[in-house]
């Protein structure tokens, strides 16, 4: 499986830590950034992690920043985008269970890299259950 990874300066800790757990999981990733702690605006890291989900160039994403809302809105932006922040593992299942979310978005500022890491867990191993679910999720992109 394929994760386009993107973060400010906020989550750059949590980032790099969470690439290398996905890593020992044999997770192939595209990090998009950011590279340090230097300030830096999510949405320069919101977009490509969307555009490569959203050209299925990656599979899913994961997207950091102080709270998590920022990254969040920026991606859920683009079409066919469904971006979940998520902040326990409940929560990230949920998403996918029932919205069939296809990035997972954390708040750097408001997780534990302990959560964060069943967060990771639990997304990109539960699958979408569909049924009644679906014609939900069908209905997220009309007016658009």
């Amino acid at each position: 499986m394929k994760i386009a990874i993107g973060c400010d300066h906020a989550a750059f800790q949590l980032k790099e830590k969470l690439k290398i757990y996905l890593q020992s999981k044999a997770y192939e990733l595209i990090d998009f950034g950011c590279y340090s702690e230097e300030r830096a605006d999510y949405p320069d890291y919101a977009h490509p992690v969307a555009n490569a989900v959203e050209s299925k160039e990656a599979d899913f994403g994961l997207l950091l920043c102080g709270s998590g809302n920022g990254i969040n809105m920026t991606a859920n932006k683009h079409s066919g985008i469904r971006s979940a922040l998520c902040w326990m593992a409940e929560i990230a299942e949920l998403a996918r269970l029932h919205n069939d979310a296809n990035i997972l978005t954390l708040p750097a500022r408001f997780i534990t890299e302990e959560e964060a890491k069943k967060c990771v867990d639990v997304f990109y191993t539960t699958k979408f259950e569909g049924g009644r679910h679906s014609d939900r999720v069908n209905k997220i992109n009309e007016g658009c």
